[in-house]
């Protein structure tokens, strides 16, 4: 009995620290954060910070709140036992810095086409971990995925592991008091009727939604359907992530011909004050207003990005989402 009464508290717990949109535009407010993963070093010229120098970097600024990677070479729970955590979070309250979110790096239908080997559950279980990690570092919210869609296994087995791998995850982080976002980025239940069908059909109370506006874009969503989007997400939407893009025509040489056969555009990370920006934040932050939403709005910068990877080119684009988030008011 005591052992219920203790999770119930954490839910609990877990519920409050997630606000939901109310509805009302008046409550409206957008939170800045900035992502760790702009200075993680993945992308072409990328250059890469330690997890310290990015905390500093992210207050001189001007950033009171943090997501932070949790895997390499950031914040993996291998590498921060209970002492390097008990340091890191002295060391943010130090610098004033406020860790909104952990992202945590999920795909439900890795090695389905393997039954033999537990994938969903060593999903769940590395999530567990990052949860408490998370916990430890008071931060009640950590970042997640769905699944890719494997070729040659039916939709539905996939689907179906993605639900039971949210319920599993969701069922670990509640023993911490905290919650799993899930972003649309992975190919199951990218568009907003089958997130949010599969968010009623989990029904976990730790597991709400993190709903972004790049990949409605990138699907070809208008932007009315964009908005759209965000009012079927209102009864689960907690976080968002924004990042602004550019399109680069391709064409591939037919000598045949002595012509050219146009192809898939490449996609260009940019500033979110760019005017060529292909994503229309105004229509979707509009929307955000219209539900009330007052959550978080992370700015990563995770792809190549435009004028390169150079710190002070990252540290530009970094202080022009402060910039964008003025005008959002």
């Amino acid at each position: 009995m005591n052992k219920l009464i203790i999770v119930l508290c954490m839910l609990a717990v877990s519920a409050q620290a997630q606000e939901l949109p109310t509805g009302n535009p008046k409550d409206f407010r957008l939170k800045p954060c900035l992502h760790s993963i702009g200075y993680a070093g993945f992308w072409r010229g990328q250059a890469q910070l330690t997890t310290d120098e990015f905390l500093v970097k992210a207050k001189e600024l001007g950033y009171d709140a943090v997501m932070i990677m949790a895997k390499r070479p950031h914040l993996s729970p291998l590498d921060y036992d209970e002492a390097a955590r008990k340091k890191l979070k002295a060391r943010m309250k130090e610098l004033g810095i406020t860790l909104a979110a952990l992202a945590g790096y999920s795909d439900f239908t890795a090695g389905i086409d393997k039954p033999g080997i537990p994938n969903v559950e060593i999903q769940a279980a590395y999530l567990g971990e990052v949860a408490k990690m998370a916990r430890d570092l008071d931060c009640k919210m950590v970042r997640i995925f769905t699944g890719y869609e494997r070729p040659g296994v039916p939709y539905d087995r996939q689907y179906a592991a993605v639900v039971e791998g949210l319920k599993l995850a969701g069922k670990e982080v509640a023993k911490y008091g905290v919650a799993l976002v899930v972003q649309n980025h992975h190919d199951i239940a990218l568009h907003h009727e089958p997130m949010s069908w599969l968010m009623k059909e989990v029904n976990h109370p730790n597991v709400k939604a993190g709903w972004d506006a790049w990949s409605p874009t990138l699907e070809k969503l208008s932007p009315a359907e964009i908005r759209q989007s965000v009012h079927t997400m209102k009864p689960f939407l907690v976080n968002t992530i924004a990042a602004q893009y550019r399109r680069h025509p391709r064409f591939h040489y037919v000598h045949e011909l002595t012509n050219y056969v146009r192809q898939e555009d490449v996609i260009r990370a940019t500033s979110m004050l760019d005017p060529e920006g292909i994503i229309d934040y105004k229509a979707f932050v509009a929307a955000l207003k219209e539900i009330g939403y007052r959550g978080w709005f992370v700015y990563e910068m995770c792809e190549v990005l435009n004028g390169g990877g150079s710190i002070e080119n990252l540290d530009k684009t970094a202080k022009e989402f402060l910039k964008f988030c003025a005008q959002c008011k």
